[in-house]
């Protein structure tokens, strides 16, 4: 009697984590398609931002920058920034990133370069104190990053960087690439890839679409800040549509293991009952055998 009363203990509890994880995985699929469409919407502005950095600086001809070419002088100094969720139950979102960051942290380590490590997320802070690495800087960004938020986040990279402070800035993450695939990344934010010079545009026939006033040159030097606002707040939302999609996989699978055990559990019972039904029924035949 106590094993049939304990495996039904078990069935309730079971079945009450079973609800918990369904509505964990609703809830993770609505912020994954919100976080989603939020992503996508901001790739035709970071393309156009792109399209008009290549025009002007085609227009520019030979355009210098420390943003493109770097620091005049090495330091030996990198910031690296590791994305990574506030909550946990995302599967190996967490995990995966922050592995990616402690290897790469190692191998500057052994390289002989200095680094500042900034984390975005609590579960981060909480694995780099495990490993006992340092963290100068957290930002508490949340699962609706606001331009306003990362871009004052960019600016501050860029003047600190613009200083001197710092050979490269990057970050760690992962990339959305489908639904069924997310891959760590180590980005360099800074300095910036090469833009199209003038030679470019002689030796593959593209000429500027645009005349630019006040100058491409001076227009470059504000659309080259805002490309790297625009890269920063796409990692960050990328970020949070793979924890989402792996969130809602997790709780579905979760789910999922919950109904079997909860099946497993349910025949168990009943058997534990059938078996003192036919305990009980042995007990009453013999009690009446004895009455004769």
């Amino acid at each position: 009697m106590a094993q049939i009363r304990e495996i039904k203990k078990r069935i309730g509890a079971v079945q009450t984590i079973a609800r918990i994880t369904k509505t964990m995985q609703m809830i993770a699929t609505a912020k994954f398609t919100s976080a989603l469409q939020r992503a996508e919407s901001s790739k035709p502005y970071a393309a156009c931002i792109d399209d008009m950095v290549r025009q002007a600086a085609t227009a520019a001809g030979e355009y210098e920058s420390k943003l493109i070419s770097g620091p005049d002088q090495k330091v030996g100094k990198e910031l690296v920034l590791v994305i990574c969720s506030d909550r946990g139950l995302c599967g190996a979102y967490n995990g995966t990133v922050l592995r990616t960051a402690l290897n790469y942290i190692r191998d500057l380590k052994s390289n002989g370069i200095d680094y500042d490590l900034e984390v975005a997320g609590k579960k981060g802070l909480g694995y780099f104190k495990f490993q006992r690495v340092d963290v100068d800087n957290r930002h508490d960004i949340g699962d609706k990053p606001s331009y306003e938020d990362v871009g004052a986040i960019a600016a501050s990279y860029i003047e600190r960087y613009m200083a001197g402070e710092y050979d490269a800035i990057r970050i760690i993450s992962m990339r959305f690439v489908t639904t069924s695939r997310q891959v760590p990344e180590i980005k360099q934010l800074l300095p910036m890839a090469e833009t199209s010079s003038g030679e470019d545009s002689e030796s593959t026939g593209y000429q500027p679409q645009y005349d630019f006033l006040p100058s491409a040159r001076e227009l470059l030097d504000e659309l080259l800040p805002l490309t790297v606002k625009t890269a920063l707040l796409q990692a960050f939302n990328e970020a949070v549509v793979s924890e989402q999609i792996m969130r809602m996989i997790a709780m579905k699978a979760a789910t999922e293991n919950a109904k079997e055990f909860g099946s497993t559990l349910r025949r168990l019972f009943n058997r534990a009952r059938q078996g003192q039904i036919t305990t009980e029924l042995t007990e009453i035949v013999s009690g009446a055998a004895a009455l004769e």
